[in-house]
């Protein structure tokens, strides 16, 4: 028990018993809710004196999922006292939390406190709360900052699962083409190789590109909390995969651009994942109206394929070709820097990781 007034009680449930997980599914199915146990790690339920079910709130990491609470209790405490509960949990351990929300429910959310960041109509809203946030990011963007004599200011949004040299061609030909380039690399560590080993290979490969600044992508640049689509080994295209792609790309228009005086975003053709390709449907549909081009960059090949087709340089060829043990037959693929760490002890547990078919892009 971990709170309790006169009209409610509160449980923790048991997602490895099927009774408890088959309790809150059916709750939240009534409410147009699918409940994914694999989604959480932590779900609560509130009842009434009389044992009927009030809501449930869950988590997964500092995200806020599946709060709701039956019709007929809307007008209690019930909802406040799940979001504040599973808030002042969360802010023990993090220092802000996320919500994702139908965004008809923002309004309850903003009521308790939470800002809204974006929307995604009509599925998505995300909300956050806490000590830190996007503001905060923008205040260390705001360090990053070169000042351009000319409105050629640009921007990349890179992975670099690993950094291969259609990554290096692409930033290369945005340098070329722009007073200021603005690299964003993805903070989030849900990949095979760690954002400290790809922040490491794409500085080693662009050093000598004086024009571009390198920066960390936080929570709210293809992160898990905005864009968790874009980890999943699932790469199929839906509403769902395309209105997350929104919300990150009205996030960046919104606290990114103003703030850099961002006017173009780079892009490489999209011809494997269907994840990206989503992303940079929504970039077009989205950023002109704020005043950014997009620019899609032809991918980078080296060579032809068997079938006499142009073999483009990825990531994923690259994570294939180790997991196959087969690293010689893609090293035009790879800048130095990548090519010697792949074959150094140090990216040992990254190969054997990949090799047991672990991490996505």
């Amino acid at each position: 028990m971990t709170f309790e007034d006169t009209d409610f009680r509160q449980e923790t449930l048991d997602l490895e018993n099927p009774f408890d997980v088959k309790l809150v599914k059916d709750f939240l199915l009534s409410l147009g809710f699918e409940f994914d146990p694999s989604e959480v790690e932590c779900t609560m339920i509130v009842y009434n004196l009389k044992g009927e079910i009030v809501g449930t709130g869950s988590h997964l990491g500092r995200i806020l999922k599946y709060v709701a609470v039956a019709p007929k209790f809307r007008d209690t405490t019930a909802f406040a006292l799940i979001v504040t509960y599973m808030t002042e949990k969360l802010l023990k351990i993090y220092k802000h939390t996320f919500v994702f929300t139908r965004p008809e429910n923002s309004v309850r959310f903003c009521g308790l406190g939470y800002t809204l960041i974006a929307t995604a109509e009509p599925l998505y809203a995300v909300l956050e709360f806490g000590f830190e946030s996007i503001f905060t990011y923008q205040e260390y963007m705001k360090t990053l900052i070169v000042s351009a004599r000319t409105n050629a200011v640009a921007a990349i949004v890179v992975n670099c699962n690993p950094f291969t040299n259609g990554h290096k061609f692409l930033i290369e030909k945005a340098a070329s083409e722009n007073e200021v380039v603005y690299l964003f690399v993805v903070e989030e560590d849900l990949s095979a190789f760690p954002f400290s080993v790809r922040w490491e290979l794409i500085r080693k490969g662009i050093g000598h590109l004086k024009n571009v600044v390198m920066v960390r992508g936080g929570m709210y640049i293809v992160s898990g909390t905005i864009f968790p689509a874009y980890f999943l080994k699932n790469e199929m295209v839906s509403d769902v995969l395309q209105k997350q792609a929104e919300l990150d790309v009205k996030t960046f228009a919104n606290y990114v651009v103003p703030v850099l005086g961002i006017k173009k975003r780079y892009v490489g053709t999209e011809n494997f994942c269907k994840t990206t390709e989503a992303y940079n449907l929504a970039m077009k549909t989205i950023l002109p109206s704020f005043g950014v081009e997009v620019v899609e960059v032809i991918r980078k090949a080296n060579r032809l394929g068997s079938d006499n087709s142009p073999d483009y340089i990825s990531a994923s060829k690259v994570r294939e070709a180790i997991k196959l043990d087969k690293l010689d037959e893609v090293l035009d693929f790879l800048p130095d820097a990548t090519r010697e760490f792949l074959f150094s002890d140090a990216s040992l547990d990254i190969r054997l990781k990949i090799r047991e078919g672990e991490g996505r892009h």
